[in-house]
């Protein structure tokens, strides 16, 4: 009986844990195919116990950088905007990957080459600020897990 009280008790207190922190992963950047164009970032952000919103990327590695996203236009053509912000749900998942939501990096200092990492630095609505390191490849390299 101990055992069945002791499982049951530890099924509801898991049930009553808070979700987990606002956390970012997976940073990686591709180098312009061009030099003097943009590149961009990738990454996952997780979100937190409460909705919050992803206001801005930046990165020291480049003069500036802008929420972007890539869609379908008309006749099937791809087309890009820029983002104000992007909405994490609370537990949710958001994923910046290549074909959607992205950021675009202007003007990366000449130093930055395929291999290295650079930090990037989220900011948000609530006033957190997560940092990761993103790994760079260059333009016709493979994703970093691919």
């Amino acid at each position: 009986m101990r055992l069945v009280l002791a499982i049951v008790s530890v099924s509801l207190l898991s049930a009553c844990a808070p979700k987990g922190e606002l956390a970012a992963d997976g940073g990686w950047v591709r180098l312009p195919a061009v030099a003097g164009q943009p590149g961009a970032a990738y990454f996952t952000v997780h979100g937190g116990p409460a909705q919050d919103t992803l206001l801005a990327v930046s990165t020291p590695a480049a003069i500036r950088a802008e929420l972007h996203e890539s869609m379908k236009g008309d006749h099937g053509m791809m087309s890009m905007a820029p983002l104000k912000d992007v909405a994490v749900p609370a537990g949710g998942t958001l994923a910046f990957a290549p074909g959607g939501r992205h950021v675009m990096l202007f003007s990366i200092g000449p130093a930055v080459k395929p291999g290295q990492k650079i930090p990037l630095s989220l900011s948000f609505a609530s006033g957190k600020t997560l940092k990761l390191d993103a790994k760079v490849v260059g333009a016709g390299d493979p994703a970093p897990g691919d």
